[in-house]
């Protein structure tokens, strides 16, 4: 029997992972990447003397599949995962302390971190104490969690405002891409209950430790070919049609238009562009997921003459900026210290022009590193994800698509389908090897439907 043939479309890392687990699966396996590179949003380009990425794409311990494909490509080692949760806080004032666990068992590991939030009365922390316990008894997958956001039920809680933007908002803003009255509170408890109250582990930040293209694209690009994956880049894909066992998959390269078929397709691409392939093709019972709106990250990139600090990584309160990373070792510098904002939920700011950032963000990071006001600037730039995420509202879990659609073997990934997470490097992950296994159950109904 001839094993069953597979195209992918898009070489992000939702598409990556779906390619490997349908050739582990036994399929012949083609990758369409409109691009010339792979890796979808994390990847790297050279300005100057730096190493830039395009964003800062920190994760979690609890992000098993993601880890585990790092394993895969060989670049585990090109990541670093804290020994134990610690996040300095900084704020213009000078006062800053660190956010910590303990070594106790979740979810008492936390209580350092809230005895030592200098921003928070202590009756403001034993509040915060009692809304982390009754999170933690909410379930993520409660239809009826997704008609409310996270900040009606905080205030239903009685946290006042300064606990909310202290605590609540600095971790939800970051992890969902969305402020606490934008984001659905099923997604806040997922966040909160995978990732920092279910076990004591799971919230450990792990950061990336060389440019994004050396640990996803580049090694992918070598894992792929090395499993027999054919890679077609600069490949735009203009029309799916056909039915399992014959679809058909219409692609231009330049000037040059092709048709390539296969059993099974696997739609790894933003939700738009999925739209658009599928325009007429969705069931009535389908997710109109052409309803999740997006949500914007923008990076203000600051490289200095010399040092202003000794941190790795911090979140400021009080400050424009949310959260800062020292990218001068991963970035390459050969001099000076090279500092990168990155700032979730940009909707106000992702189309403002950069003088005016500068303006804004410059005197910020003084305000926060006495240092930099005697630092020359060598460099300073904005990148601009208008797309990076969808939105997590309240009503997104009904907008968000299964793997699979009204078409058998015609399947979908991204971190934007319904895989349980946020839209996330987890979430990305999860729908490919997802995706793989769909695809593997159709094309085996299918023959063994042929056999009869």
């Amino acid at each position: 029997m001839t094993p069953g043939r597979v195209i992918v479309v898009g070489g992000g890392l939702a598409g990556i992972s779906a390619a490997l687990g349908c050739r582990d699966a036994g399929f012949e396996v083609t990758l369409l990447e409109a691009r010339a590179r792979l890796g979808g949003a994390t990847y790297s380009f050279r300005r100057g003397e730096l190493t830039v990425d395009t964003g800062q794409h920190v994760f979690l311990r609890c992000y098993s599949e993601y880890t585990a494909l790092l394993r895969r490509l060989g670049t585990v080692d090109k990541v670093r995962i804290q020994p134990r949760f610690r996040v300095p806080v900084i704020t213009p004032t000078g006062a800053s302390w660190t956010l910590r666990r303990s070594r106790l068992p979740a979810p008492a590991h936390l209580l350092p971190a809230l005895i030592g939030h200098k921003a928070l009365s202590p009756r403001e922390r034993l509040a915060a104490a009692r809304t982390a316990l009754a999170l933690r008894r909410l379930d993520p997958d409660d239809p009826s969690l997704d008609r409310t956001d996270f900040a009606s039920w905080l205030r239903s809680r009685g946290e006042p405002r300064r606990a909310v933007t202290a605590l609540w908002e600095l971790f939800c803003t970051a992890a969902l891409n969305a402020v606490p009255e934008h984001a659905s509170l099923a997604l806040a408890v997922k966040v909160f209950r995978t990732g920092m109250l279910d076990t004591a582990a799971g919230g450990d930040i792990g950061t990336v430790e060389r440019p994004l293209s050396e640990v996803h694209g580049d090694p992918a690009r070598e894992k792929l070919l090395e499993a027999g994956v054919r890679l077609l880049p600069r490949s735009k894909v203009l029309e799916v049609s056909g039915e399992l066992g014959d679809y058909r998959v219409r692609t231009r390269e330049g000037d040059r238009n092709q048709e390539l078929t296969a059993d099974a397709v696997v739609l790894a691409v933003p939700n738009v562009a999925a739209g658009k392939l599928l325009e007429q093709r969705r069931t009535p019972e389908e997710p109109d997921w052409s309803g999740l709106s997006r949500a914007p990250i923008i990076n203000v990139h600051i490289h200095f003459d010399r040092p202003v600090t000794r941190l790795p990584m911090a979140a400021a309160l009080d400050s424009p900026v949310q959260w800062l990373f020292d990218r001068t070792e991963v970035a390459n510098a050969e001099s000076g210290q090279y500092l990168v904002v990155s700032l979730s939920a940009a909707h106000d700011r992702v189309d403002v022009r950069s003088a005016r950032l500068r303006a804004e963000f410059l005197p910020a990071v003084e305000s926060l590193f006495p240092a930099a006001r005697e630092a020359g600037v060598l460099d300073f730039f904005i990148t601009r994800e208008p797309a990076a995420t969808f939105l997590p509202e309240p009503g997104t879990g009904r907008l968000r698509p299964s793997g699979r659609t009204g078409r058998p073997g015609l399947v979908l990934a991204g971190a934007w389908t319904d895989t349980g997470w946020p839209d996330t490097l987890e979430g990305a992950v999860r729908s490919g090897n997802t995706a793989a296994r769909v695809v593997d159950r159709a094309i085996d109904s299918h023959r063994s439907v042929a056999w009869r």
